[in-house]
């Protein structure tokens, strides 16, 4: 329990100390007018308080990752406590603050349109499908778990395809009607299910702290399989959420145009990054916990039962029939949250660069239609295959991000440490992972890695060849 105690005190003084450094590197201008007021429409662009806002770019990074990643995660031992803790405030809380704020200075510009202004017109082009690619795979996705985990809530009345066609409606609507009817309404309410589940689940690992295992004692544990599921860069990917998440970045645009003060850019973008982490960290204690801190206990359950089945006889356990059922609630509601901004920032990802005023309804939906359409046929294919994909594709697209905003930085004569160690990290996390895994080229463990090396290697060249390039040129004043 004191290891625990100590990871979540990290935590929380990461946002009050490396955030508010992170903050004064990227220069915030409380008298800069935002997007959502130079240029608000009533659909994406609307000025909303900055609690609502918090809230809803919580809810939308908030998936499964940091639930279910985090169970599958501390598989690999303590270790996964370093990774959420570390990753989440020198990686992902950076990540997620500057992306947001590069979008609040660029007039809420989404993803791709950010990465291809630092990266190239080519890298555009690969970041518009790569995005889509990655947001039509979370629709499909954050369909199918709360839809399984809805079903087992309500029994025999109801079956798993009817759920779906109920949340795939509401995704349709999310997706079309302006932001502050749906969205900004139903978010409260979920916002106080996911809360009073990770509320719910703390207090009960403090309530048996006994069960929780301190960092020393676990660290002669390694995974039964390490052999095919090697801790790098296995780990990395399976805790994506809880600690770095490209798929956060292509989040942040929408709130970047309904945030009325650039001061306000920390609480929501760090801050909800941090909050996640901890929701990680809740969860992978509990998952040890659950088991009296035997990871080969919970190693072999998960061998015939899913996360969600642990996920519900945690919940019920240790909060009884009514608080179980609230937090499963908030477990549905966090990748609900996901699923339905995900398909909304695929619109605008498409519309910004097909140049489609999204005002009309009719223009929302000659870009959406194609969307929806191809994310139910995605939804076809095996969940598993699904989520293995999702988890590299997020992944990847992390990488991109940092290296953007390490140009980006470099370019304005910021401290562009802050996201080039992270970018050459996730670098090497990414292409080892698709050159050994199974659902990659399967190489040889010392071949991916130095193939991985090399490629990183390669980009530090290129970047450190552009660094020189900077020498007499100087950032525009804006």
């Amino acid at each position: 329990m004191i290891t625990f105690c100590i990871a979540l005190l990290i935590l929380i003084g990461g946002y009050f100390i490396y955030g508010a450094w992170v903050e004064r590197v990227f220069g915030v201008n409380p008298d800069r007018t935002t997007p959502a007021y130079t240029s608000t429409d009533g659909i994406d662009y609307i000025p909303m308080p900055t609690w609502k806002v918090f809230l809803i770019q919580f809810l939308n990074i908030a998936g499964l990752g940091p639930i279910f990643g985090a169970i599958m995660g501390i598989l690999y031992g303590p270790s996964a406590y370093l990774w959420i803790v570390f990753g989440t405030i020198f990686g992902g809380a950076v990540h997620d603050y500057l992306s947001g704020m590069l979008s609040v200075r660029r007039n809420g510009a989404s993803l791709p349109e950010l990465v291809g202004g630092e990266l190239g017109t080519g890298i555009k082009q690969v970041m518009r499908a790569f995005s889509l690619l990655l947001m039509i795979l979370v629709g499909a996705v954050f369909v199918i778990n709360p839809a399984n985990l809805l079903d087992l809530l309500t029994g025999e009345s109801t079956t798993t395809t009817m759920w779906i066609a109920i949340i795939f409606g509401y995704y349709i609507l999310a997706t079309l009607l302006p932001i502050d009817k749906l969205i900004g309404r139903l978010y409260p309410l979920f916002g106080f299910a996911l809360l009073f589940m990770a509320v719910g689940i703390m207090v009960s690992l403090f309530l048996r702290p006994e069960s929780l295992p301190e960092f020393h004692e676990a660290m002669s544990y390694s995974r039964p399989d390490s052999d095919v599921n090697p801790i790098f860069p296995m780990m990395f990917i399976s805790i994506a959420c809880g600690a770095i998440s490209g798929f956060h970045a292509t989040q942040s645009p929408m709130m970047a145009r309904c945030l009325k003060n650039e001061k306000m850019g920390r609480r929501v973008f760090y801050g909800a990054m941090v909050v996640e982490g901890i929701v990680a960290l809740i969860w992978a204690a509990a998952a040890i916990a659950f088991f009296d801190g035997s990871f080969s206990g919970l190693s072999e359950y998960l061998k015939g039962k899913t996360p969600a089945i642990l996920v519900n006889d945690i919940s019920v356990s240790w909060l009884g029939t009514f608080g179980g059922i609230l937090a499963m609630l908030g477990v549905i509601a966090a990748p609900i949250t996901s699923g339905d901004t995900a398909l909304r920032s695929a619109r605008l990802i498409a519309a910004d660069f097909l140049h489609i005023p999204q005002k009309k309804i009719r223009s929302r939906l000659l870009v959406s239609i194609p969307i929806f359409v191809l994310a139910w046929l995605v939804m076809m294919i095996d969940f598993e295959v699904l989520w293995r994909y999702f988890a590299w594709c997020n992944q990847t697209l992390a990488v991109f991000t940092l290296w953007a905003l390490t140009v980006w930085l470099a370019r304005e004569h910021k401290c562009y440490w802050i996201t080039f160690i992270p970018a050459l990290f996730m670098t090497m996390v990414t292409v080892t992972y698709i050159l050994y895994a199974r659902e990659g080229l399967q190489l040889p463990y010392g071949l991916s890695l130095g193939i991985a090396f090399a490629v990183t290697l390669l980009f530090t060249f290129l970047f450190i060849r552009f660094k020189r390039g900077l020498s007499n040129w100087e950032p525009i004043k804006k």
